[in-house]
């Protein structure tokens, strides 16, 4: 694509035919990478090496067109151009100063991404280490885009996290971070705080600041390996970071400061990142980090992010069976919320979209990953939240309702595959004995508002859903009839709901009020 005379000194580079084969070459880089046959990248090298040396006022205009093209190129053909372990030091450079222009920043930071991912063996080594140090430490005054800051990190961390020496690497990772607890500090400092509430633009910027500082972290902890449970814990360098992490985000948990949405979703993100990347390392932080997420979402009820971050809590470590009840005391907080309690109509789940997914992914995340006992104990609870997903599901908004109805189809394939393990006798106290009674208790309300649902807006996307929950509704009263159960729940049972589900439809029909919610709950 490339051959001519112009790379001679004395002939003048044809900027705009560059760029338009640098184009093209990205453009075939699927079709060549599948047919295999590299090809001599020494020119795309040359042009890195003239645009590196090019001076700033020389890069203006239609070169950051240009280098943003050939920086595509490279994150394209990364896996064959950093086969060479010469050309690492030359490619870390170019695309470090392309990272802070706005036209070039995020191929380059795409590029520096598949660059480390690609050749992580031949960049750790000490001077390409700085380079990325240099990089890493520069970004709290570059003020990248997040999506591009966050691919910077991200390179940066997984090569961090293949350097065998253990003391560089928990010192490269500490500098890497220094700006974000700095940021972050400056928050939490109770000295600061006077002050920043009497000069709004300095708080701006400060806020600001940690919640990158949050978003560099958790990018940190997704990217780091996740430690095996043999290691000893002094060994892990996710370990050293929690260390310092965790009392910090304690104290900002605990702060006035996280009534801002931004930093709130920053903080829950970098949270719920640890935490999945950190192993057992966390499980003695859960009663301190459970109460800082309810009590949050307490105080901040429009940031559902907490709930979201609570799941992630309890997916990774719901199965303990020391911290059951702890699970059990976090569900009734966000159940008895002021803005829970409010899911009362469709209305309502329509306002809160956000509340509904999140509520009932964690009322999902809780019935699937908590144990029998503790769920047997949770019968009040489990049922309140029951029929709340009952209502939501005749939500007009999609993602609402089918998170909604996701959670219906997982409590009751839970009671489901349970109850196949008795033919007679259900003990008192059981799992399944609180589940026939939460579905005796809610079914008819439930009935009716899958049948609303299936006549509401995109009915389409929710037929699967509806006939998959009256399948295993059907399955559970046919089972239950031939249990001790029996007395209040049965096929009678579920003859019933459907009746009166289509006699109050064609009340409905007939008074001309097709709009109205149907309520989930008792007759």
């Amino acid at each position: 694509v490339f051959f001519g005379s112009w790379g001679s000194a004395n002939v003048p580079i044809p900027w705009k035919e560059v760029e338009t084969k640098l184009f093209a070459l990205n453009v075939v880089s699927e079709v060549v990478l599948q047919e295999g046959q590299a090809f001599d990248f020494s020119v795309i090298m040359q042009l890195v090496a003239v645009l590196s040396a090019s001076r700033s006022e020389e890069l203006k205009g239609f070169m950051h067109i240009v280098y943003r093209s050939l920086a595509d190129v490279i994150g394209s053909y990364s896996k064959w151009i950093s086969a060479f372990q010469t050309n690492a030091r030359p490619l870390l450079l170019f695309l470090a100063a392309g990272i802070s222009e706005a036209v070039s920043s995020n191929a380059c930071a795409s590029a520096l991404r598949k660059i480390c991912e690609d050749a992580s063996a031949l960049i750790d080594e000490p001077s390409n280490l700085e380079i990325l140090m240099w990089i890493g430490e520069a970004l709290e005054k570059r003020h990248l885009p997040l999506e591009d800051e966050e691919e910077v990190v991200g390179a940066i961390s997984l090569i961090l996290g293949s350097v065998s020496n253990k003391e560089l690497k928990n010192n490269l990772l500490a500098r890497l971070l220094s700006s974000s607890y700095e940021a972050i500090g400056k928050l939490i400092d109770g000295d600061n705080n006077h002050s920043l509430i009497h000069n709004p633009a300095t708080y701006t910027q400060i806020l600001s600041s940690a919640t990158r500082g949050l978003y560099r972290m958790g990018t940190v902890f997704s990217h780091l390996p996740v430690p095996l449970p043999t290691n000893p814990a002094g060994d892990d360098p996710i370990f050293a970071l929690l260390r310092v992490f965790w009392p910090m985000l304690e104290k900002l948990f605990r702060s006035e400061h996280m009534e801002n949405g931004n930093l709130s979703t920053a903080a829950c993100r970098a949270l719920s990142l640890a935490i999945q990347s950190s192993g057992q390392h966390f499980v003695t932080l859960l009663p301190q980090v459970l109460d800082c997420l309810s009590t949050n979402f307490v105080s901040f009820q429009n940031h559902e992010c907490y709930i979201r971050t609570a799941s992630v809590v309890i997916e990774e470590f719901g199965h303990k069976d020391e911290y059951g009840p702890l699970f059990v005391t976090t569900f009734e907080r966000f159940s008895q919320a002021a803005s829970v309690r409010a899911l009362n109509s469709s209305y309502i789940c329509d306002q809160e979209p956000d509340l509904v997914e999140a509520y009932t992914n964690f009322a999902s995340t809780f019935v699937r990953t908590s144990r029998k006992e503790v769920l047997a104990a949770s019968g009040a609870l489990l049922e309140v939240s029951f029929q709340k997903a009952a209502i939501c599901c005749t939500a007009m908004h999609r993602g609402a309702a089918l998170a909604a109805m996701s959670y219906l189809s997982c409590f009751l394939e839970e009671c489901l595959a349970s109850l196949l393990g008795y033919t007679t006798s259900i003990p008192e106290g059981s799992f399944n004995a609180m589940a026939i009674q939460v579905i005796s208790h809610s079914g008819e309300g439930l009935v009716s508002n899958v049948v609303y649902a299936l006549l509401g807006v995109s009915a389409m996307s929710r037929v699967h859903k509806c006939a998959t929950i009256l399948q295993q509704l059907a399955a559970i009263c046919s089972i239950s009839e031939r249990t001790s159960g029996k007395a209040i729940l049965s096929w009678e049972s579920l003859q019933g709901w459907l009746h009166s589900a289509v006699s109050l439809f064609l009340i409905l029909i007939g008074a001309g009020s097709s709009s109205r919610v149907f309520k989930a709950g008792r007759n």
